[in-house]
This record gives C-alpha cells, sequence and structure tokens, in this order.
C-alpha cells in the first residue's frame, strides 16, 4: 500500500557492511517525463517516491509531465551524501545529465568509509 500526500519516513536503517553503525541508506535519482525533460530527486525508497511522481503529488514539476519514468539511480548514501548528490546533479546541463544516464554507473561508497564520527 502506497501512502501519498503525507510526510513519513518510509526508509528503513540498515547496517551498512563493516561500519557498526545505523543509517538510512538513500539514493539520488533521475527521471525522465513525458516532454523528455530529466527530474532530480532524492529518496529513501525509490519505488514509492516513482509512485507518488506519476500519481501527481511527487512534485509541480512532475505533475504536469506525466507519465515519468525511472532512467537512473544512484548507489546508496548518507542523508547528507544523497542531497549533495542531488544539488551537484541539478547544476548540471541536460548534455551532462544524459552522459550521466548513459553511463549508468551507480556511485556507491567503498568498505570503510561509511560511518564517520
Amino acid at each position: 500500500m502506497v501512502e501519498v500526500g503525507r510526510q513519513r519516513l518510509n526508509g528503513k536503517p540498515n547496517k551498512r557492511a563493516n561500519s557498526g553503525c545505523f543509517v538510512m541508506l538513500w539514493r539520488v535519482y533521475l527521471l525522465r517525463c513525458s516532454d523528455n525533460s530529466l527530474y532530480c530527486g532524492a529518496t529513501t525508497d525509490i519505488e514509492r517516491r516513482l509512485t507518488e511522481h506519476n500519481l501527481g503529488v511527487g512534485s509541480r514539476y512532475t505533475r504536469s509531465r506525466l507519465p515519468a519514468r525511472l532512467v537512473w539511480s544512484s548507489g546508496e548514501l548518507t542523508k547528507s551524501e544523497a542531497f549533495k548528490e542531488e544539488y551537484r546533479i541539478k547544476r548540471l546541463s541536460k548534455v551532462m545529465k544524459e552522459e550521466i544516464i548513459d553511463a549508468g554507473g551507480n556511485k556507491k561508497k567503498s568498505p570503510g568509509e561509511e560511518c564517520q564520527g
């Protein structure tokens, strides 16, 4: 069951390998809208977020450009890393975003970089 229209924390804490700490795992994603434009966002649950976008409650931008389909997502990131990556991608030109999609590479942290503090 997908709940939309309300904010709620859908992600579950996951223990990253070899880290000993629990963190929320976030992903940055790119959607291709019906007008061929690209939308970038960050979430803990891509399936839920894509459903929200396609129901018209995900964002004002995608609401008028339905349907939207997932074309790229990052590897697992912390919340801070995901928001920084989302901001970085949003500043790129469409050509550079298309290169990210074509490369298809997921960014993942290497073991030992997961939990600092």
